[in-house]
């Protein structure tokens, strides 16, 4: 049995390996899910996530989407009236990118981990992760690689989960949380844990103050961040300094 630390979460050393398989093992019924699990807000928030990119100030640019799963947000910005350049998913579970592959054959699918990415230094004139830097086995790495595959001047933008503070919206939030969402995640997906460790790893992500220290202390400056729908969701954005 896999060893765990508090709340049911995977330990640091075996991460890496329990989010591969528990992405490959729901791929099938990702997309339904999130779309039923956030009421289809997470249309909306992957829509702001990409209007934050200001890509407009480089239409013909080449975009990094990491941590893609099926590819919703690279196909969000592939198809933005004016954008004529180049996204690229990134993703180290296979099966999620083979799915989301039909729905714009001009992104580009990479299989790769966003610990070690295969590209240069300075690739991307920006980058994207949506939900997905809750998931790296360190975040301080992605963070790092994100800021070397980035040019200077380039912007990075990172939706991700986050608890609500005020009342009476936390209370109601966390009861759906805990209680509802797992339990729907479960039936739907046929996965035993995948939708507990939703909740639990949101737990454990740290607050958004913390996020932003995070950020800025990898080359990255002038970092924001924005509570979307009541708190449930947090948009960071920063830009990679120069040398």
């Amino acid at each position: 049995m896999m060893a765990t630390q508090d709340r049911g979460l995977p330990s640091i050393a075996e991460k890496r390996s329990f989010v591969r398989e528990m992405f490959t093992a729901i791929a099938p019924r990702y997309d339904f899910l999130n779309h039923l699990l956030s009421l289809n807000l997470d249309r909306r928030w992957r829509r702001q996530a990409v209007d934050a990119l200001d890509w407009e100030d480089h239409p013909s640019g080449t975009y990094l989407d990491l941590c893609a799963g099926t590819l919703d947000l690279a196909v969000e910005l592939q198809r933005r009236r004016g954008f004529d350049g180049c996204v690229v998913g990134a993703d180290f579970a296979i099966p999620m990118l083979a799915l989301g592959r039909g729905k714009d054959r001009r992104v580009a699918a990479v299989g790769a981990d966003a610990l070690q990415l295969p590209f240069a230094d300075g690739t991307f004139d920006g980058c994207m992760v949506a939900f997905g830097i809750r998931n790296l086995e360190s975040v301080d790495g992605g963070l790092a690689e994100m800021a070397r595959v980035v040019k200077p001047g380039g912007r990075v933008v990172i939706l991700e989960f986050s608890l609500p503070r005020r009342w009476p919206i936390r209370p109601l939030y966390l009861g759906y949380f805990r209680f509802v969402l797992p339990h729907v995640g479960r039936l739907v997906s046929k996965h035993t844990s995948a939708y507990g460790y939703l909740p639990d790893s949101v737990h454990a992500f740290p607050e958004p103050t913390r996020l932003v220290e995070q950020i800025g202390a990898h080359q990255f400056q002038a970092v924001r961040h924005r509570s979307l729908t009541f708190g449930v969701t947090g948009l960071y954005d920063a830009v990679r300094r120069e040398p």
